[in-house]
C-alpha cells in the first residue's frame, strides 16, 4: 500500500486545497511529492494525460484539480464547469487504472447530492431527487466522477475512493467577491468595511441558508488518511459537523475582529440550497473525523491574508 516513499500525484496543488495536501504530505514525511504546473500539464488532454502517467508512474493519486466556484461563478460559467471537470477527472481516473495506480482520491463536494436532501446527509441520498439549479453542472461532473470510480471498482478491482467534502476553507483561498464560496467572500465583504470604515455589508439573499463548513488541513489530512486504506465503501463524506446560517457566520467574523457591523440582505440574489450538512458516519467508522474549530480556523485565514 501507499507509504512515505511512494510517489504519490497531487493534482491542483496551486489550489487551496491541493496546497493543503501537499503542505500535509511533507509534514507527515511523504518524500516523492509529484505536482505539475497548468503550463506543464493540461490535464483535460488526454494524450498529456497519458503520458504523464506513463513517465512518472505515480503509486498514489490524489485529484484535487477542478474549477469551483460559488453561485455567481456557478451560474455564469456553466460550460466551463462541466466541461473542465468532466474532461480532467475522466483522464486521471481512466490512467490511474491504465497504469495501475494503487490508491486514488477523487475529490467531489457536498453539492453532489439532491437539493432538498434529508438532513444529515447520507452517502445512500446520492441521486435521491433533483439537484440545485444554481451548481447542477459542476454537481453532473463530480457524480460523474463518482460513479467512474465506483464502476473501475467494480469491474477492474482498483482502490479508488471518492471523498466528498463539506464548504472548505482556508489560507490560499479564492477572495474574489464574484467567483469565491460564501465564506471567504464574507470575510473579504467584512475585511472591506473594516478598511473603508463601512458600518455595513450586504449579504445575497436571506442569509438563512444554512453551510457546513470545514478548515482545509481537515480535508487534507483525510485525504492522506483514506489514500492509505482499503475501504468497503467509494463514496464518504468528509465534514466537521460545524454548522451556521450565512447571517451566523457573517456575525461570528464580525465579532472575532471586534467590529460593529451591520447586516443587510440583497433580496434579488439567490439562497442556494437551503441547508447541507453531511453525515460523516461512515469516515467515522473508519477513524477519521476533524480536529481544527472555527475560530482557529479564522485565525490562520486572517494570519495568511496579513502576510
Amino acid at each position: 500500500m501507499i507509504g512515505k516513499n511512494s510517489k504519490i500525484y497531487v493534482s491542483g496543488h496551486n489550489g487551496l486545497v491541493g496546497s493543503a495536501i501537499v503542505r500535509r504530505l511533507k509534514f507527515f514525511g511523504y518524500k516523492k511529492i509529484i505536482t505539475k504546473n497548468k503550463e506543464e500539464l493540461d490535464l483535460r488532454n488526454q494524450n498529456s494525460v497519458e503520458s504523464f502517467f506513463k513517465t512518472y508512474k505515480p503509486e498514489g493519486v490524489i485529484n484535487a484539480a477542478a474549477t469551483v466556484g460559488g453561485i455567481y461563478a456557478n451560474n455564469k460559467y456553466k460550460a466551463e464547469f462541466i466541461y473542465n471537470n468532466l474532461a480532467i477527472q475522466t483522464n486521471i481516473i481512466h490512467f490511474s487504472y491504465k497504469f495501475k495506480v494503487k490508491s486514488l482520491i477523487f475529490l467531489g463536494s457536498s453539492c453532489v447530492y439532491p437539493r432538498d436532501c434529508k438532513q444529515p446527509i447520507k452517502e445512500k441520498y446520492l441521486l435521491n431527487s433533483v439537484l440545485e439549479k444554481t451548481n447542477e453542472p459542476y454537481a453532473v461532473a463530480k457524480i460523474a466522477g463518482i460513479k467512474m470510480c465506483e464502476s473501475y471498482n467494480y469491474q477492474y478491482g482498483t482502490n479508488f475512493k471518492c471523498l466528498m467534502p463539506t464548504n472548505t476553507y482556508g489560507p490560499n483561498d479564492n477572495f474574489n467577491l464574484l467567483t469565491s464560496h460564501f465564506y471567504p467572500a464574507l470575510i473579504t465583504k467584512v475585511l472591506n468595511a473594516k478598511k473603508n470604515n463601512k458600518k455595513y455589508i450586504f449579504l445575497w439573499g436571506n442569509g438563512k441558508a444554512k453551510r457546513e463548513i470545514m478548515y482545509v488541513d481537515d480535508l487534507a489530512d483525510a485525504c492522506i488518511f483514506f489514500l492509505k486504506k482499503k475501504t468497503k465503501e467509494s463514496l464518504i463524506n468528509i465534514g466537521s459537523g460545524v454548522e451556521k446560517t450565512i447571517s451566523e457566520y457573517a456575525k461570528f467574523i464580525i465579532k472575532h475582529l471586534k467590529l460593529d457591523i451591520n447586516l443587510k440582505y440583497n433580496h434579488t440574489k439567490p439562497n442556494g440550497t437551503p441547508r447541507k450538512k453531511l453525515d460523516t458516519t461512515i469516515a467515522k467508522k473508519y477513524g477519521w473525523k476533524a480536529r481544527i474549530n472555527l475560530k482557529n480556523g479564522l485565525d490562520n485565514v486572517l494570519n495568511s491574508i496579513e502576510k
